[in-house]
């Protein structure tokens, strides 16, 4: 008998087969596995030969009802934090892999694979890397990338090399890499150069956030994609995150969009799929947010190419979303008490599986987490957009600031400022506070960045400093703290 995972490594790993054309919808079958009954997420998924895949947390491996899920329901796991810089590499040289081979065991004892996530990105990278510069910091990309691809050498179905290289308006993200190479298409074909050598067999992918519908960010994605291949650079494929909400509309042309990169002999992959609301939820809510989940398999179900689906974790619970939006959560097929919602069999009806009870529990989780996570002992996972819908009263002159910690663990936290405009348009922004324990800002993202001891002044770029009036943007950092971690009481905007 074929197991699951022998037809998945027919299916995705090139290994010769027969295939059969569904007409009409642009996909292949296996035709010796097709008659199978399609049960649960993956099983669905993979009838339509494509994975149904999951971001797994060791933080919460403990809680079996969230373990035995992420282990029946998806034939695809990635790592959340697990396999990023700060975590593999946190000092220079010094590799740490007990995280990332923990995400590895359990995918192998469950017979999934594994995306890697993710080798090069703005975020999350130790501040050891961020005070290098030309030749220093190419040679510790290059060498960071080797010796991780290596150690996982044979294990990984697909990397995510470069993550989330663009700002929203199409420009390159001006990092510490980018600044290395002299340019974006430099660095990023030189990451993917170094993947491929160290692990000639994965699949390797820049993955993005906002470029799933037709836009300025997709654009340049498209333009990055057609540049690597003319340089002969090994892409494989792009990976959309695709994380929405409700009180957006959905990407617009998201399938043709796709399928221009497709039509590029690129797969395509959604990565970090959820559809977040606010909250309280509503019924109308959930119908949106069934409509989005239904349209995302469609498109995808409508490109050869597409190669499956990825849910950005288990249950609403453990979701990113709340810590990172206020007020908003609900994004995900199980709900706070880890049990399947009426979205779950949406989901699967529309990869045409059947729907199944949740596995049997005998007894409560090990751990049960409360409604509202506790803080994970990494950073969250990728950054979603800068930009939120207004408030309803915006401040009515000069601006505010509001300061989030959105992460804390030993030692380290991540904060969010949301600058909120007042009632007349503004060409810049500049913001003000005094840490109240003498904490350090170790990296920032969305501004320019003065700190003079407790003293932190942070400006806007040259891409976020135009603000409508009532519009708000944010700026994040990750710091260093001891003995306590307070707010600052109060912060200037100007």
């Amino acid at each position: 008998m074929t197991s699951r995972s022998t037809r998945r490594v027919r299916l995705l790993c090139g290994i010769t087969a027969p295939l059969v054309a569904i007409a009409g919808i642009g996909i292949t079958l296996l035709s010796s596995n097709a008659a199978s009954a399609a049960t649960g997420l993956a099983a669905a998924a993979e009838a339509q030969g494509r994975y149904f895949g999951v971001a797994y947390a060791t933080a919460h491996a403990g809680d079996s009802t969230y373990s035995g899920i992420a282990g029946s329901q998806f034939d695809m796991v990635t790592p959340e934090n697990e396999m990023k810089w700060d975590t593999t590499e946190p000092s220079a040289g010094n590799f740490n892999y007990g995280p990332g081979d923990q995400v590895v065991a359990f995918a192998q004892a469950h017979s999934e694979r594994v995306r890697g996530h993710n080798l090069v990105w703005h975020q999350q990278i130790p501040g050891w890397v961020t005070g290098l510069s030309g030749t220093a910091a190419k040679t510790a990309m290059e060498n960071h990338i080797t010796n991780e691809v290596t150690h996982y050498k044979g294990k990984i179905y697909a990397w995510d090399v470069v993550n989330e290289p663009f700002n929203d308006d199409g420009s390159y993200r001006t990092d510490v890499f980018y600044n290395a190479f002299g340019g974006g298409v430099q660095y990023i074909a030189d990451a993917l150069r170094t993947a491929h050598a160290a692990d000639p067999n994965a699949k390797l992918y820049v993955n993005d956030y906002n470029i799933e519908g037709a836009g300025a960010k997709a654009d340049a994605m498209y333009s990055l994609a057609q540049q690597l291949l003319q340089q002969g650079a090994p892409l494989n494929g792009i990976g959309f995150e695709t994380h929405l909400a409700v009180q957006y509309g959905f990407p617009t042309n998201m399938q043709q969009n796709m399928a221009r990169f497709a039509n590029l002999g690129l797969d395509v992959a959604v990565t970090e799929l959820d559809v977040r609301m606010t909250l309280p939820e509503t019924s109308s809510q959930d119908s949106t947010q069934s409509t989005y989940y239904t349209n995302v398999i469609n498109a995808c179900k409508a490109i050869s190419r597409c190669v499956g689906w990825t849910v950005w974790g288990v249950s609403d619970n453990y979701s990113w979303v709340p810590s990172t939006f206020s007020g908003q959560g609900a994004p995900l097929l199980w709900n706070s008490n880890e049990q399947q919602k009426p979205l779950y069999t949406t989901v699967l009806n529309a990869l045409g599986g059947t729907s199944v009870p949740p596995p049997p529990s005998s007894s409560p989780p090990t751990s049960r987490p409360p409604t509202s996570a506790p803080p994970s002992s990494q950073p969250p996972t990728s950054r979603p957009p800068t930009s939120e819908p207004p408030t309803t009263n915006p401040p009515t002159g000069g601006c505010t600031a509001a300061y989030s910690i959105v992460n804390q663990w030993p030692g380290g936290f991540q904060v969010t400022v949301t600058v909120t405009n007042g009632n007349a348009a503004r060409s810049s922004w500049q913001v003000g506070w005094t840490f109240a324990n003498g904490q350090t800002i170790t990296q920032l993202w969305n501004g320019t960045l003065s700190q003079s001891g407790s003293a932190v002044t942070v400006r806007n770029m040259s891409y976020n400093g135009t603000l409508g009036a009532g519009a708000n943007t944010t700026f994040g950092f990750t710091g260093t703290w001891n003995g306590s971690n307070g707010v600052p009481g109060s912060l200037t905007c100007q």
